[in-house]
């Protein structure tokens, strides 16, 4: 994981003006317009000295890469972006100085029960693809599906599968309460 409250993307201010410089990886829905990037205002003091800034997508001094490839979250659009002295004017800050920590981590909680979610699912469908498989998939004139190894997997990844099942239900109404 990533530490948040210790960006290495910076901003210096220059009368009402933000300058950002810094590099961004794994940059979430860069196909948009704008983008929210989160820069040290005040560096020495962690998560509480991180903003949050809306650039937009075409603003000088901003550059995206390629879309980074992923193996599960496919329409996310990550890249990985360069701020080389873009510039922000004030009515781009989001909030207030020293917020941007804090809103990033309210944006995450959400995003971590939709992941795991998403992982259950393609779990779930994994666990549904093997378990036809050993129903079909015949040697010795029966399905693999009654030898006691194969039988052991599939509780096996039945009973993780259920396990993440009520994880992420438990993160749910945690995140709900």
């Amino acid at each position: 994981g990533t530490d948040a409250g210790q960006q290495r993307t910076s901003e210096v201010r220059d009368g009402e003006t933000y300058r950002l410089t810094g590099r961004k990886v794994w940059v979430a829905n860069c196909e948009a317009d704008v983008l929210v990037v989160f820069a040290a205002t005040t560096p020495d003091i962690g998560g509480r000295g991180v903003s949050a800034f809306l650039v937009p997508a075409d603003a000088p001094g901003l550059r995206a890469g390629a879309t980074v490839d992923s193996l599960g979250v496919r329409g996310l659009g990550c890249r990985h972006i360069d701020l080389d002295d873009v510039r922000v004017g004030p009515d781009g800050l989001v909030g207030q100085e020293g917020d941007g920590f804090s809103m990033a981590m309210w944006a995450l909680d959400g995003g971590r029960v939709a992941i795991a979610a998403q992982a259950l699912g393609i779990g779930q469908a994994a666990f549904d693809e093997a378990l036809a498989h050993a129903r079909q998939r015949q040697t010795f004139g029966q399905p693999i599906g009654r030898y006691q190894a194969v039988q052991w997997m599939l509780a096996d990844m039945a009973t993780e599968l259920d396990a993440a099942r009520m994880l992420t239900y438990r993160a749910a109404a945690a995140k709900d309460a």
